[in-house]
């Protein structure tokens, strides 16, 4: 009996309550991959649809620490290892307040088609903790981070499970929890991903993900026959992600207009240039300040809380976090104009508004596609430390954007349609779920 979607979903609802964001990530996936599933039935024999949407663990643990008063405070800690069919586990940690079972295993199930995507041996695992970093001092950033590694540690290792950054985990952060993991295994690897050129580090791994997304982009529009060139791009978010995009945009002649965080968005309409966009760095990263002081440093307009999509615009890049782009900004997009919209963020666009865009037959690419640039150079940073070597900048720069044009084209053979038009959703899902699945049937019922 061919797969039906309603009914799939309604199981996978009913195991997984309450979990709305992991329902919706399914949902974006199994709507390409059924269709799919019924034409290649060894997929449905063997059940990989089913087994994929099942994580191979999750593990759940208390972090205690203490605070500068000498308060002892309690978080919990996760670790999603979803699926480690075609390599060890890797995915970022997230620090943040909103960080919950469905989150991380949305964003698990997402890094799974993700790294198969980049087509490099990497499997899909996600992991944080309900730990808000804002506010905090120093120390009581280092003793948590410290913290959750001395339990994480149990359940990683550079051929198991290898972690990175995330919201909330930058730099600092990863510094703290790979020293911790060195003290405690008395051992040097590339355990963790996004490190210190100083230990380990790979160069552009700060920029990876922004430019990756400009580089679907720009392998998206090409396809279309156009280019960046003169073109205008709202960008939302102010943070690694969207400054980076922005910062490649300029570089490749387009101009970017806005950007934004959490109180608004600011619009310039003489557009961000590298100085700018140095400035909103400097802002985030060293004085965590907000994007409404860049509008009163360079006069430009300061929208309080409002997102950037009312306005006009070529691209639009949704750089900041999840659902922050609904249907009623979707159209607003395309009725403005809008052919070409590249995802930063991990799912910035909900369900509705991906319909709206795939409709409207904008260029349009998810995030486990036009995000993999960040998780193709942890891959490499992987590579880098096994093989005790560092890579310039240029070569690889050039790698990366090797793997985003491969992922342009898989997405094209899978997700193509009518004249130039290609569905670059049911690509993206298909062109990264053969792999997975076909190690999985490989390795027999396990």
């Amino acid at each position: 009996m061919a797969l039906d979607l309603e009914q799939f979903m309604d199981g996978l609802r009913r195991r997984n309550p309450g979990e709305s964001e992991f329902h919706q990530a399914v949902e974006e996936v199994a709507n390409d991959l059924i269709p799919y599933i019924n034409d290649n039935r060894r997929y449905d024999r063997m059940q990989i649809l089913e087994r994929l949407t099942e994580p191979d663990r999750i593990i759940i643990f208390r972090v205690c620490w203490e605070d500068d008063e000498g308060n002892v405070r309690t978080n919990r800690g996760y670790r999603v290892q979803h699926n480690n069919a075609i390599g060890p586990y890797k995915g970022g940690i997230r620090f943040h307040k909103s960080v919950n079972q469905s989150i991380l295993k949305f964003l698990a199930f997402e890094q799974t088609f993700k790294n198969s995507l980049t087509g490099l041996p990497m499997g899909g695992g996600k992991g944080g903790s309900d730990f808000n970093p804002k506010g905090k001092s120093e120390r009581e950033i280092m003793r948590f981070c410290q913290a959750f590694m001395t339990e994480l540690q149990r359940h990683i290792g550079p051929n198991t499970d290898v972690p990175a950054g995330d919201i909330g985990v930058g730099a600092r952060e990863v510094s703290y929890m790979f020293g911790q993991y060195k003290r405690i295994a008395n051992e040097f690897t590339g355990t963790i991903t996004g490190k210190g050129l100083a230990f380990g580090g790979s160069l552009i791994r700060t920029e990876a993900t922004g430019y990756g997304a400009v580089y679907m982009l720009e392998d998206m529009v090409k396809h279309r026959g156009q280019s960046l060139e003169g073109r205008v791009a709202t960008v939302s978010g102010s943070g690694n992600v969207a400054t980076h995009a922005a910062e490649k945009l300029v570089v490749l002649g387009a101009k970017v207009v806005t950007l934004s965080d959490s109180g608004g968005f600011v619009y310039d309409k003489d557009g961000f240039t590298q100085e700018k966009i140095d400035w909103v760095k400097e802002l985030k990263d060293v004085r965590r300040g907000r994007i409404k002081e860049y509008a009163d440093e360079f006069g430009a307009e300061f929208h309080e809380g409002q997102r950037p999509w009312g306005v006009e615009c070529d691209f639009a890049l949704p750089c900041a976090t999840q659902n922050e782009l609904n249907a009623e900004e979707a159209r607003t997009l395309v009725s403005n104009g809008c052919f070409a919209v590249s995802e930063g963020a991990n799912m910035p666009s909900t369900l509705d508004a991906i319909h709206v865009f795939q409709d409207a037959k904008l260029a349009y690419a998810p995030s486990k596609a036009a995000n993999a640039g960040g998780v193709a150079v942890s891959g490499l940073e992987m590579t880098q430390n096994s093989m005790r070597l560092s890579w310039s900048k240029d070569e690889l720069n050039e790698r990366l954007r090797g793997i985003m044009g491969e992922i342009h084209n898989n997405c094209v053979e899978y997700g193509k349609g009518e004249g130039d038009h290609v569905d670059y959703v049911k690509g993206a899902n298909i062109a990264g779920f053969i792999k997975v699945a076909d190690a999985v049937i490989a390795y027999g019922v396990i």
